[in-house]
C-alpha cells in the first residue's frame, strides 16, 4: 500500500512542479524615439497573478547571437496585481528573444520570442 501511493505521489510531481511555474506575457509599444520600446509584462503561476516579483529583463537577436544584445533593466510594478513595467532600447527592429529573469516568490528564467516593429 505503501509503494502504491508513493509511486502516485511520483506521478503527480510532474504536473504539480509545472503548474507552479511561471508564465509571461507581453505587449510591447514603439515609443516614437529610434528603437525604444515601452513593454507591459504579465506574469501568472498556475492560474494567479504573480505579483512581488523582481524582473530582469535582457534581449538579445537569435538571427544575430552576440552581436546585438541589450543590458538588462529592472521591470518596476504595474497598476495591477502580476503586472511589471520596462523599457527597451534596441539596436534595431526585428526578432528578439527577450530574457526574464525572475527572484522573488518564485526564482526562474523565462525566454519570450518578440518581433518590434518600427
Amino acid at each position: 500500500m505503501v509503494k502504491s501511493a508513493l509511486l502516485l505521489i511520483l506521478a503527480l510531481l510532474p504536473c504539480a512542479a509545472l503548474a507552479q511555474r511561471a508564465k509571461a506575457d507581453m505587449r510591447c509599444t514603439h515609443t516614437g524615439t529610434d528603437f525604444v520600446y515601452d513593454c507591459v509584462i504579465r506574469l501568472t503561476r498556475g492560474s494567479e497573478p504573480l505579483a512581488g516579483a523582481q524582473i530582469s529583463v535582457g534581449a538579445d537577436m537569435p538571427a544575430m547571437p552576440m552581436a546585438h544584445n541589450v543590458k538588462p533593466v529592472k521591470a518596476r510594478p504595474g497598476n495591477t496585481p502580476g503586472e511589471y513595467l520596462a523599457r527597451l532600447d534596441l539596436e534595431m527592429p526585428g526578432e528578439w528573444a527577450v530574457k526574464l529573469r525572475l527572484s522573488g516568490p518564485v526564482r526562474d528564467v523565462l525566454v519570450l520570442h518578440y518581433t518590434f516593429k518600427q
